[in-house]
């Protein structure tokens, strides 16, 4: 009886991945090895996207959605074939930001966990000069470019903006607020911050500001309304604090440096544009900004179906800078888990067809051994059976042998081509602006597009193989030796043993 025992064929399996299907084990070697290290990769950029997203602070705000809506004006006048006039009055005139008490409304959804808010307007100075963002850029030329580049200069304008003043005020709810002391890119240095929730015109100025103009604690400084020059605010130094951000020159705007942004309470700057006696148009009209916070990510996800139930337009948006920065730093690791992904697909169908292609023709080169099986009895789905094992036994070996070097290799390899994606994004990616929308105004809080940011990007990771990724390895191994082995085997239910014996070249 020629029927092979297990161990039988084991030992002429592990033969044939030295003789006969050297080829083929090669080839299951190399889809093994690059399986591992792609799904490695793939691996290690969703356990760094959900780690860091457990363990990440997320605070998010609600504001105009400007781009879904400039898609829409663009979709309408494609249609139309002409601008519509009344459209864009329609668009300007909506584009107003949510009320304090509406965004108050929202933060009684079941995600939020807690809810402060800033009011900022834009105001000069008799008293004290402004740090400048540009020293050969004039007042005049700083006035004329904003408005060649869009940006409002008298009125209310989009989002409640009025004419400039050379200083950002801002006011704060809480001292939670003040999201730039608790990241610890400002400090105090001298005196006291203002008390919370206290109605008292006091405040805190740049130690940049306070030296250029020789201010100290307990000195005074006379806030005029830009748009009313007779209209004026006194307002009491009680304290100097420190900065590690930067401004961008940019239009020479000196309410967006840095140096030029002074704090005081909500309560405190309320009363200042409430006592405002210009008129309409020229009185001072505050932006308020609501920040809401929460305690995972889940919550996050949930805040914006909540807040739609609450009355939110489809005109708003949820957006969260935390996210939003998170993500960005993690650019490099999904760039490289995206070209995983391909290289994974790639390897996958052009390794699977070779791996037929070779089985195939280990088949044909044994043709003569099935027709003596098949002619001294031996049923021929056995003999497929026998066939399959050996192919099974050989690449599975093959593709095993890659994956434990594979997982070996994947840390070091990983962060050696994570190296290299960061200097790539760092080169091509904009982070002076944001992406969408061009620039960004946005007073109290941590405005975008005006300040030079650095993106840390993540730089290496310390594991990527685990678990997870045998397992789908496994699966890949099992599939893809089974189905190159099966499909090479179909030959020989064709085959007839007389003609096999017959014809024996």
């Amino acid at each position: 009886m020629l029927t092979k025992t297990p161990e039988r064929v084991f030992s002429f399996a592990l033969h044939s991945l030295f003789t006969e299907l050297s080829h083929a084990a090669c080839i299951a070697f190399v889809i093994g090895l690059s399986a591992c290290l792609a799904l490695s990769i793939r691996e290690a950029a969703d356990r760094e996207r959900e780690s860091g997203l457990s363990d990440l602070n997320i605070t998010a705000t609600i504001r105009v959605d400007r781009q879904s809506m400039m898609e829409d004006m663009r979709k309408n006048a494609e249609e139309t074939e002409q601008p519509d006039s009344g459209s864009m009055k329609d668009w300007m005139s909506s584009m107003k930001e949510l009320s304090l008490e509406e965004l108050k409304t929202y933060a009684q959804a079941k995600s939020v966990h807690d809810f402060y808010y800033t009011e900022s307007v834009s105001l000069n100075a008799s008293s004290i000069e402004a740090v400048s963002t540009s020293s050969d850029t004039t007042d005049t030329a700083t006035a004329d470019t904003s408005q060649e580049r869009g940006f409002p200069q008298q009125g209310k304008g989009i989002g409640g903006m009025q004419n400039q003043g050379d200083f950002t005020i801002t006011g704060y709810s809480s001292y939670a607020a003040m999201t730039a002391f608790a990241d610890g890119s400002a400090q105090l240095s001298e005196g006291v911050r203002f008390t919370e929730g206290d109605d008292a015109l006091t405040c805190i100025i740049h130690q940049e500001l306070a030296t250029l103009n020789n201010l100290s604690i307990g000195d005074t400084i006379t806030f005029t309304n830009p748009a009313a020059e007779k209209e004026t605010y006194k307002v009491r130094v009680v304290g100097i604090y420190t900065s590690t951000k930067t401004a961008d020159s940019f239009m020479g705007m000196n309410m967006m440096d840095p140096a030029n942004q002074i704090y005081m309470s909500y309560e405190a700057l309320h009363a200042m544009v409430e006592k405002s006696t210009a008129d309409t148009d020229t009185a001072l009209h505050a932006q308020t900004r609501g920040t809401y916070v929460f305690e995972n990510v889940e919550a996050y996800d949930k805040f914006e179906a909540q807040a739609r139930k609450l009355g939110l337009s489809d005109m708003y948006t949820v957006s969260s800078e935390d996210v939003a920065a998170y993500e960005q730093s993690l650019a490099p690791l999904e760039n490289l888990s995206t070209y995983a992904g391909y290289f994974l697909a790639v390897v996958l169908l052009v390794g699977g067809v070779i791996l037929v292609v070779l089985n195939i023709y280990h088949i044909r080169e044994r043709k003569y051994e099935i027709g003596v099986l098949a002619a001294i009895g031996m049923n021929k789905r056995r003999i497929a059976l026998q066939f399959i094992c050996e192919i099974f036994i050989v690449t599975l070996m093959a593709i095993m042998l890659g994956c434990g070097i594979g997982a070996a290799a994947s840390v070091p390899l990983t962060n050696t081509l994570l190296q290299t994606q960061t200097v790539q994004t760092s080169a091509t990616q904009e982070t002076d602006f944001p992406k969408e929308g061009g620039p960004q105004i946005e007073f109290g809080g941590r405005s975008k597009g005006m300040e030079k940011e650095t993106v840390s990007y993540i730089q290496e990771i310390s594991s990527a193989a685990n678990g997870k990724v045998l397992l789908e390895l496994g699966g890949i191994a099992i599939l893809l030796t089974l189905l190159s082995a099966a499909l090479a085997v179909l030959r020989i239910l064709r085959y007839e043993p007389l003609n096999i014996l017959s014809n024996r070249e």
